[in-house]
Order: structure tokens, then C-alpha cells, then sequence
């Protein structure tokens, strides 16, 4: 309803804003399928009538607001200018997520929080934790497991990776405390909070440049970006972390003090109703 419904706003001298939660939608589709067939999976492709549907809305929008600056990315690829883009980071709980916690000393745990699927890259993240190098590694697996993602990890060794299914957000706090690391190597989101969750724990983030992240964490001081697929580079600082202690503890206390600048919703809000203000003073012009 959002093209009738815009224009009809628009023709009573109203403003219609789109709001888009991940990749403009033709670059979603295309990475979607470049990475199906790079595990050799089957991809159905989103409707052609839905993508030009949601093309249109973008097209006659006054502004188009997305959560980070590689949403932002993804449409001026696509042919969007970017005085048509507002980006309005999401915020986050962060009063739910705080450390409570110090990982084991005598282990080195990677944790993965979210859908275990294609799209967010857990293939990658498995075969970095393959690579590391550590007497006492665990890979340590929250969210439910997408079947192709299962096939594919058929006959795979997976005898030190521990998938724990959905647990309930409670627990969570705990979970991010206790690990060393979190891993996030997607190939499209639009800006994933768990992110923040990770490093409001304390737990330093290693994220592919598609996930948002840069909108949450500075790469180098409180976690590593790779680009996507990427499986040597995740690997390579997970085993800088592993190795060095003392650059982690850096990390995680760097995290901690950078949550204090993501905000919480209401900063999202805020940052909404200022964008609204605007294009109400353009109106009035």
C-alpha cells in the first residue's frame, strides 16, 4: 500500500518517507545470488514485481532513511543520489546488555549470536575457526541453523563447535561476556545490533564492511573489519586475539566505552524527528 499510499500524501502537499532496513533491494538480490552459487545452493531470487514495486517507492520517495553507511552504499550504486539518503543508525537496549562477566583464560571461545544462514556468512566464519591455531578452542553457535547451511556442514568436523539453538534474551548478557570474540562475516545487512550487544559486553567484534558495523565500532580499536569473504582474514585475527591477551583486553575496554555513543532508541527517534523537521522546513520554503 505504501505507492498509493505516498502519493496520495503527496498530492495533499505531503512528504512520503521510505524506509529501507537493509541493501537497496537490487543489490540485495544480485549478492544474494552470487553467494547461493558460491556454496552451490539453489537461489529462487525475489520476485521481479515485488523489486519493482519497492523501486518505485524509492524512486518517487522525498527521502529514503537507512541504518548504515552501507545501505547508504548500496543505492548510490544503484543510481540513488545521496541528497535523497538519510542515515538514522538504529539504536539499540543497551540497558539489557552490559559485562557480567570475563571469558576463560584457559580457552579460547568464538561466539557467533543470530540466524546460522548463507546470508550472514557463517560458512565463512567456520572454516576461519578451522584455521585457529589453539590448544583449546570453541566455536560456540546461538540461533537456529537455515538446512542448506546443515547439508553443507555434513562430513565437516565438527567437534568443537557447540550449536546451542535460541536461548532466551536473558541469558544472552552472560554469553557475550564469557567469550573472546564475536564474529559476524555477512554478505548484507542492514545495520546488525548484535554487534552492539557484543561490545556493551565487553566482547570484541570481527565483522565483514557489509553488516553495518562501521556505524557501531571503530575497525582496529574495538574489533576488526574484513571484507567479505574473507575466511584467511577472520582467521588471521582471531588468532591475533588468541595470541595476544593483552591486545583483546585492549579491545574489550575500548568496546565499553564506545557503546556509551551508540545510544538507545530514543537517540533514534531523536534523529527521526529532526530528519521530519527538515523536510517539513522544505516544504515550507
Amino acid at each position: 500500500s505504501a505507492t498509493r499510499t505516498g502519493r496520495t500524501i503527496q498530492a495533499q502537499g505531503g512528504k512520503f518517507v521510505c524506509d529501507r532496513g537493509s541493501s537497496h533491494i537490487r543489490y540485495q538480490n544480485r549478492i544474494l545470488a552470487e553467494e547461493h552459487k558460491r556454496w552451490g545452493l539453489t537461489f529462487r531470487g525475489i520476485d521481479p514485481r515485488f523489486m519493482s514495486r519497492e523501486e518505485e517507492e524509492y524512486n518517487f520517495s522525498d527521502r529514503i532513511t537507512v541504518p548504515s553507511d552501507f545501505v547508504c552504499r548500496s543505492f548510490q550504486e544503484s543510481g540513488i543520489p545521496a541528497d535523497r539518503l538519510a542515515k538514522i543508525p538504529y539504536g539499540a537496549r543497551l540497558d539489557r546488555f552490559s559485562k557480567v562477566g570475563e571469558p576463560d583464560s584457559k580457552s579460547f571461545t568464538v561466539l557467533w549470536v543470530g540466524g546460522v544462514s548463507v546470508r550472514k556468512g557463517f560458512l565463512d566464519a567456520f572454516d576461519a575457526f578451522r584455521k585457529l591455531q589453539h590448544p583449546a578452542k570453541k566455536f560456540r553457535v546461538i540461533g537456529s541453523v537455515e538446512a542448506s547451511v546443515k547439508r553443507l556442514l555434513q562430513g565437516r568436523d565438527l567437534s568443537q563447535v557447540s550449536f546451542e539453538g535460541i536461548v532466551p534474551n536473558h541469558e544472552l548478557p552472560r554469553i557475550y561476556s564469557s567469550s573472546h570474540v564475536f564474529v559476524l562475516p555477512s554478505v548484507e545487512e542492514g545495520l546488525a545490533m548484535v554487534q552492539g550487544e557484543a561490545l556493551a559486553c565487553g566482547c570484541p567484534v570481527i565483522a565483514s564492511e557489509n553488516t553495518g558495523g562501521r556505524d557501531l565500532f571503530t575497525p582496529g580499536v574495538e574489533g576488526f573489519e574484513v571484507p567479505i569473504r574473507s575466511p584467511e582474514q577472520i582467521a588471521e585475527h582471531l588468532q591475533q586475539l588468541a595470541d595476544n591477551p593483552a591486545l583483546r583486553r585492549r579491545m574489550s575496554d575500548a568496546a565499553l566505552l564506545q557503546v556509551q555513543s551508540i545510544g538507545g532508541w530514543d537517540s533514534y527517534g531523536d534523529q527521526f524527528a529532526q530528519m521530519l523537521r527538515q523536510l517539513h522546513e522544505e516544504k515550507v520554503e
